[in-house]
């Protein structure tokens, strides 16, 4: 795939990178310790999250000083599609799983 390539429809973007980013976005979320908050916000804006994928795409300009463009405009097209967030929320609840079982497999090992 041409590196230049910027999708403009979440149908453009395979299913192997939906995932991808999905999956950094939850394991972020779980390094920082902002599982529960998140799946508030999430659950909270579930049947909106078209709309939130426009006000991703308009609160671009800021956000882009803290992240890489190719992977915001990704993500922004990711969550229009209707499943996005649920898989999101799988896939944080999955990290925060696994974390809980590694804090507690070393706390055996101590």
């Amino acid at each position: 795939m041409d590196k230049s390539f910027q999708p403009v429809s979440p149908k453009e973007i395979p299913l192997e990178r939906k995932e991808e980013i999905l999956k950094k976005i939850a394991e972020n979320i779980v390094k920082r310790s902002l599982t529960a908050p998140a799946i508030m916000f999430l659950e909270s804006i579930k049947p909106m999250n078209f709309i939130s994928a426009q006000i991703m795409i308009f609160l671009e300009p800021i956000i882009l000083t803290f992240f890489n463009i190719k992977e915001y405009r990704e993500a922004s097209l990711i969550f229009e599609e209707r499943d996005s967030v649920e898989k999101l929320i799988r896939y944080i609840e999955d990290f925060e799983n696994q974390h809980k079982r590694n804090k507690k497999d070393i706390k055996e090992d101590k």
